[in-house]
C-alpha cells in the first residue's frame, strides 16, 4: 500500500478490494500435526473444515465450518450459537483470525493439490501468506 495514512490503509483492506482477494484473507493456522503431516503453516478455511476457537467467549470450542463469509472474514462454526430475543438460535460468527484448523475437508481434490503446490520442497522454506 502506498499511502500512510490509517483512514486509507483501512479503505484500501476493506472496501476498495475485490471478493476474490478477500477470500484469500480467510485463512487460518493449521494444527500442530497437521503442520507437521502438510508442511504448511495455514490455509483458506473452507467448509467442512473443523476448527477449534482460540479467543473470545468461545474459546476452546471445536466444531466443523457451516458457513464461510468472505466479505467479513468471519466463520460459521456449529455448536456455537446464540439466541435472539425471540428465542431462536442464530450462529455466531467468528472471525477467521481466531480458530486454528485442525481437521482438514479434503473431499476436493483441487484442494489436494493446492496443498502439494504449497508444500515447499526439501530443505526450502516456504511462507504461504
Amino acid at each position: 500500500m502506498s499511502s500512510a495514512k490509517p483512514s486509507k490503509q483501512r479503505r484500501a483492506q476493506v472496501k476498495e478490494v475485490s471478493l476474490f482477494i478477500k477470500s484469500k484473507r480467510v485463512r487460518a493456522h493449521l494444527s500442530d500435526e497437521l503442520r507437521e503431516n502438510y508442511g504448511v503453516r495455514s490455509l483458506r478455511v473452507r467448509r467442512g473444515d473443523v476448527v477449534r476457537v482460540l479467543r473470545g467467549d468461545f474459546a476452546g470450542t471445536e466444531g466443523k465450518v457451516i458457513e464461510v463469509d468472505t466479505k467479513r472474514s468471519r466463520l460459521a462454526i456449529e455448536g456455537i450459537t446464540r439466541k435472539k430475543s425471540d428465542g431462536t438460535p442464530v450462529y455466531q460468527w467468528i472471525h477467521s483470525s481466531k480458530v486454528m484448523i485442525t481437521k482438514l475437508n479434503l473431499d476436493d481434490p483441487i484442494r489436494k493439490e493446492t496443498i502439494e503446490k504449497l508444500k515447499p520442497s526439501k530443505g526450502e522454506v516456504k511462507d504461504n501468506g
